[in-house]
């Protein structure tokens, strides 16, 4: 027995030393085989440069692949990425000096820092703000849950309490369909840039300084673009205060300024959970392509009038458009890097969305000034309620109840301008459902 397991206990020894020194004798013969060089400190400087950010910028590879597979011109390696830092900052500036939009340009400006830093690919299909860009953005997500929010946060009763206040709402979209005219003359005149139909509809609805529908329409109609018109849309959303007050007081008299209008009826529970079930049958009868966003929309709303679903409704106001907000801004910003926003079809974009704003401006406030020649002489509008209809909700009625307190402190015209601002926001929602049904 003993001698049994003395020849058992040797057997195993001998295969585990076998075993042992085939698997060391390969490595011992690298390591004889390997040569080691040593390297002067000036070596290691030069290594850790050659992987630097700085040394990316200073000298520019030739055809350097960017994160989608575009070549990198010099220009968007170095004096490009600089640039568009730039422009960060000075979204940064505005948004914490000047209060304008915070919310909106500290994630999209850091979002385009991040992607403008070279070597990381941070904005790549592998990367945080790629990944975050597919998540939400590229297949239209994101804006239907902002849309949700914006719903629960939106307060129908000046609008139902005033309706005539909707036409301004629907003036301030003519931005949008001069918008589509202006791309395809764009398309026509300017070498270099060209868009189809499809294109200049998805770029139309920059025009109504609407993010998420702009995000929506493009992700229907014209993928290919829909990092230029996002970026526009968010930037002119953004910059309502700065784009806005010049055309309105360009297109009005002191004494229209000063116009004081009557306070809105108060409007019964019973309405306001009725209108929005009413606009989804609308929607559904007339224009089912509108349904995505504004179902949402009037979802958030419905949860907040129907008074039974507090906790649903206030995530929808707090939390859930809070997270949206962070990775929609920072999606976008993933659009700002050099490669993808100095071409000539990302600034051509840009244009034609800023022509469009200002258009859309200008007519509400117009549609205001005539309503008031058919309007008693006790019960004007006033016409810088008319900017509001505009979609940049509440950002566009804030901006007229300040500029309307500029020539008369007493005068509060928050409450009246709230109604074409609502209006606004269902109205660009209908015209992305014309286009959408018309031209996919």
């Amino acid at each position: 027995m003993k001698k049994s397991l003395f020849i058992l206990l040797f057997t195993i020894l001998s295969v585990f030393s076998t075993n042992a020194l085939a698997a060391t004798a390969p490595v011992e013969s690298a390591v004889e085989k390997q040569e080691y060089h040593s390297k002067s400190m000036s070596d290691l400087i030069q290594s850790f440069y050659n992987t630097t950010g700085l040394k990316a910028i200073i000298d520019p590879q030739p055809g350097l692949k960017g994160p989608h597979g575009e070549e990198l011109t010099k220009f968007a390696q170095s004096f490009g990425r600089v640039i568009m830092i730039i422009i960060c900052l000075i979204l940064f500036y505005l948004a914490i000096k000047k209060g304008f939009e915070p919310l909106l340009l500290i994630p999209i400006g850091f979002g385009g820092i991040l992607a403008n830093i070279p070597i990381a690919e941070i904005a790549g299909a592998d990367g945080m703000l790629g990944i975050i860009y597919d998540m939400g953005i590229s297949n239209g997500f994101f804006p239907l849950l902002i849309f949700m929010g914006v719903g629960a946060m939106t307060d129908f009763g000046p609008l139902l309490s005033n309706p005539k206040t909707a036409l301004l709402g629907g003036a301030a979209q003519f931005g949008i369909f001069g918008s589509l005219v202006a791309a395809i003359v764009l398309s026509q005149l300017v070498p270099g840039i060209e868009f189809s139909l499809e294109q200049a509809a998805a770029i139309s609805i920059i025009g109504g300084a609407d993010g998420p529908t702009s995000i929506f329409i493009a992700t229907a109609l014209a993928p290919e673009l829909l990092g230029a018109i996002a970026v526009a849309a968010y930037s002119y959303m953004a910059l309502v205060p700065v784009i806005q007050p010049p055309i309105m007081r360009a297109l009005t008299t002191l004494e229209e300024r000063k116009i004081r209008m009557k306070s809105v009826r108060r409007v019964s529970k019973t309405e306001k959970i009725i209108f929005p079930i009413v606009v989804v049958v609308l929607t559904l009868l007339i224009l089912p392509d509108a349904a995505p966003l504004i179902g949402a929309f009037c979802f958030g709303n419905f949860c907040k009038e129907s008074g039974v679903v507090d906790r649903l409704s206030d995530t929808m106001q707090n939390s859930l458009i809070n997270v949206v907000t962070i990775f929609l801004g920072l999606g976008v910003g993933s659009k700002l890097a050099a490669e993808q926003f100095l071409v000539g079809e990302t600034l051509g974009i840009m244009a034609i969305g800023l022509l469009a704003f200002a258009a859309g401006t200008a007519m509400g406030v117009l549609m205001a000034k005539v309503m008031n020649l058919f309007m008693p002489k006790d019960n004007k509008i006033n016409p810088l309620i008319g900017a509001a209809g505009v979609s940049a909700v509440p950002m566009a009625a804030r901006v007229v109840s300040k500029e309307g307190q500029k020539y008369d402190s007493s005068n509060v015209l928050l409450m009246n301008a709230m109604g074409p601002n609502v209006a606004g926001v269902i109205g660009s929602a209908v015209a992305a459902g014309i286009l959408i049904s018309i031209f996919k």
